[in-house]
Order: structure tokens, then sequence, then C-alpha cells
């Protein structure tokens, strides 16, 4: 079996108080600064909607966006079957496994491929709640400018927002919780050492290089994405979110 294994993978060519955070004077910066026009151009009704609302009912209501937006992500996936249990989200086997998946059912190697597919899963399902506390702590460390961007850059800026701050840190905190659960798995491990020594020659990309770092990757790309559709629908509906607040400024931002 071990040999089938071997022949198999050698053919592998994101709601905290507003009093920490001073929004300043953001209504001037926002004003006729919407995207597309320049400095000198005229306010339009957003920017003007946003110019009567006070610094603290924006910076509340995006901050409550934000953590909104972030928990009900986290929430989603963070629990079993999150991954797993989703088409949605479910993250598959590494590329050069896919391929090579056929093969080792025939050489009855499906039982596997089924543990490492279920592993790496469960895996991303005890990562993601790693990231709320990250997450908050983004939203509390926002600029002015981070907060015009932000209200007026788009349906996925802050989603935008949250991966340029968080990226980095938490594929440090889940790298070690997605070890843990794939190690136990045999496949995983023989992945791991034909699939390292071909990233070093190119055969496959370097974060395909190991179980772990693919898992990381995926997890990450699909919690951002989730945390992208919670804000593109808090944008289209805010008065569906239930807040107040949210409705208020996020409906100031849309012209509403």
């Amino acid at each position: 079996m071990r040999k089938i294994a071997l022949a198999v993978l050698a053919t592998l060519a994101f709601a905290q108080s507003a009093a920490a955070f001073d929004l300043g004077n953001v209504q001037d910066l926002l004003k006729g600064t919407l995207p597309g026009q320049g400095s000198g151009a005229p306010a339009t009704a957003p920017s003007s909607a946003l110019a009567g609302l006070s610094n603290a009912e924006v910076g509340s209501g995006l901050k409550a966006a934000l953590t909104r937006g972030a928990e009900v992500a986290v929430q989603q996936l963070g629990r079993k079957d999150g991954f797993y249990g989703s088409d949605k989200w479910r993250i598959p086997l590494p590329p050069a496994l896919q391929k090579a998946e056929s093969l080792m059912r025939l050489a009855g190697m499906g039982s596997q491929a089924d543990q490492l597919d279920l592993a790496i899963n469960r895996a991303a399902e005890a990562a993601v709640p790693e990231a709320k506390t990250l997450l908050v702590q983004a939203v509390k460390s926002m600029t002015v400018q981070d907060a015009k961007g932000i209200l007026t850059g788009g349906d996925e800026a802050a989603t935008q927002y949250f991966q340029r701050k968080t990226e980095a840190p938490l594929t440090t905190k889940f790298l070690p919780i997605v070890a843990r659960a794939t190690d136990k798995v045999g496949l995983a491990q023989t992945y791991n050492r034909f699939a390292g020594q071909a990233a070093q020659f190119g055969l496959i990309q370097q974060d395909q290089a190991s179980i772990q770092s693919y898992v990381t990757k995926e997890a990450l790309t699909r919690l951002y994405a989730a945390i992208g559709e919670e804000e593109k629908a808090i944008r289209a509906d805010p008065v569906g979110t239930g807040s107040k607040l949210i409705s208020k400024v996020f409906g100031a931002v849309a012209g509403r």
C-alpha cells in the first residue's frame, strides 16, 4: 500500500464601544470626495447625508456594521460542518491530490482520501473562531482615512480592509491549529513529503507545499468571502440588520 501511495503522489507534477474610535473630521474628508470624484467636485447625496450625522453616530454605526459582518462570518464557518457540510464553503483536496483521486480510489485508497477531506475541513472549522479577536482589533484600530475608504469604497471595502489588517497574523494563528488536526492523517504526512519536494522544483505552487499552508489559505479565503457577503447584504439592506444605527449610517452612505 505504501508503494501505491508513493506511486500516486509521485505523479503529482473576521460591537465594540464607539468611545474608543474618533472619526475626527471624517465628514470633511468625505465631502465631495466620493469614488470617481476630484477633491473639488460638488458633494453628492451620500456625503451630504453623512454630513448631517455626528461623528459619534458615524463611528458607532460603522463599527457596529464591521463587527456584525465579522461575527456572522465567524459564526457561520467556525462550527461543525461550517465547511465540511457546505457545498459552498467546503475545502476540496489540494489540486494535485484531486488529479490523482480517481487512481487512489482504484488502488483502494479511497478511505484515506475521505479521511483527509474530512480532516482539512474540520481543521478549518477549528481555526476560524480564533479570527474573531483579531478582526475586532482591526475595527478598533481604524483611522479616519480607513473609515472614509470603508464608507465610500464599494461593496467589499470593509472586507479588503480586514484582509489587509489580519491576513498575516491570522495565517500565523491558523497554521498550528490546522497542523494538529491534519497531522493525524497518514495521507497528509505523505502529501507533505512529496508536495514539499515538488514545490522546490516549481511543479506545484508554494502555498500548496503542505496541507497546513493549503488549508490555512483556503480557510482564510472563504472567511473573507463570507465577510464580504455580509458586507454586501448590509449595504444593500441596512434596515434588514435590525439596527437603527447601522440603517441610519449606511442609509446615508447610499443617499437614502
